[in-house]
């Protein structure tokens, strides 16, 4: 499926009803740890941003040596790799299944589906779409909601189906790749939008191609927004930098004031700034609806380099390399 397809029936992910395998042995705890890299733990991530409360940890690593016990002993391991072969999420399920503890995957298949039908894990077996695991959102966080059991947030995501329309967002996603064209992206948005800015500047790397980066408030206003205080010797260094505020009403208004603050600073500084909204009545349609915009720009700045907005050849490059 080409990307631009991808983008297109991206709400149709949201019908998609995920059941458990193996149902009768989930052993659902207080913390949920998922292991999962690149595009495969981006669901953990949306969901942690939906609902702040879950105490969801995201191990993108080998292993599960840095967790004390007092976790370990209260959580549940979700293994979620789109490929089902993701060389760190196969280590972080194979060490909790040694260590005894109750573990989960996601999955479309590969060695992660063979291991928890051998282990008699549950398992959600994704739809053997022809995707790229970013462009598999939908589907990840459905499958997520269910393995944690969150029934109001599959219920909201559910709605989404009919709801969001991509196509929507196209026009939005073409001018602003216009105005960015020869600049660096970069995201800021509030600490609970994490999720939403990091998922912006993946985009930009793997569907766009071109380097981009993000950070969050109020930590930004300590430390990195000094990086741009530009003088007559740094100005070159700061001058193809964009910045990109994801405004969200729900932010805390002291955070609302200190985005609104930085932006005039930057902009008195010279350097580019554009605001976006996050728009709509629940928090996973201004979750999506956003994306979906960064999905476009994304999609229209590849278009304007000639890149491939589909394809990772470099990712592909590395793994050969890391089988050597």
């Amino acid at each position: 499926m080409s990307m631009r397809d991808a983008i297109e029936n991206f709400p149709a992910q949201f019908s998609y009803k995920p059941e458990i395998v193996n149902f009768q042995n989930l052993k659902r705890r207080g913390i949920f740890i998922v292991a999962g890299m690149g595009g495969s733990h981006l669901g953990a991530d949306i969901i942690q941003a939906y609902d702040p409360s879950l105490d969801i940890m995201v191990r993108s690593d080998y292993g599960l040596s840095s967790y004390p016990k007092s976790v370990l002993q209260n959580c549940l391991v979700i293994a979620n790799s789109y490929s089902g072969d993701t060389e760190e999420t196969i280590d972080v399920f194979k060490e909790a299944g040694d260590r005894g503890l109750p573990v989960a995957a996601i999955t479309k298949g590969g060695e992660l589906i063979q291991l928890a039908k051998t282990l008699g894990a549950p398992y959600i077996e994704l739809p053997p779409a022809a995707l790229q695991p970013r462009s598999a959102l939908g589907y990840s966080v459905r499958a997520m909601l269910l393995m944690i059991g969150h029934t109001q947030g599959l219920e909201e995501t559910g709605a989404l189906a009919s709801a969001l329309s991509a196509l929507q967002f196209t026009e939005q996603g073409r001018k602003l790749a216009g105005i960015l064209k020869g600049k660096v992206p970069v995201i800021y948005s509030s600490d609970r939008n994490y999720a939403i800015a990091y998922n912006w500047k993946a985009k930009f790397n793997e569907t766009g191609k071109i380097p981009a980066f993000f950070n969050v408030f109020p930590e930004l206003n300590h430390n990195e927004m000094t990086g741009y205080d530009v003088l007559d010797s740094t100005k070159e260094l700061s001058r193809n930098f964009f910045f990109l505020f994801l405004n969200d009403a729900e932010d805390d208004p002291r955070v609302q004031k200190r985005m609104s603050l930085t932006k005039k600073l930057l902009q008195n500084r010279g350097l580019s700034c554009e605001s976006i909204e996050l728009e709509g009545d629940s928090r996973f349609y201004r979750i999506f609806s956003s994306l979906l915009v960064a999905d476009w720009i994304a999609y229209y700045t590849a278009e304007l380099y000639g890149a491939d907005s589909e394809q990772v050849p470099m990712v592909e490059e590395f793994k050969k390399l890391m089988a050597n």
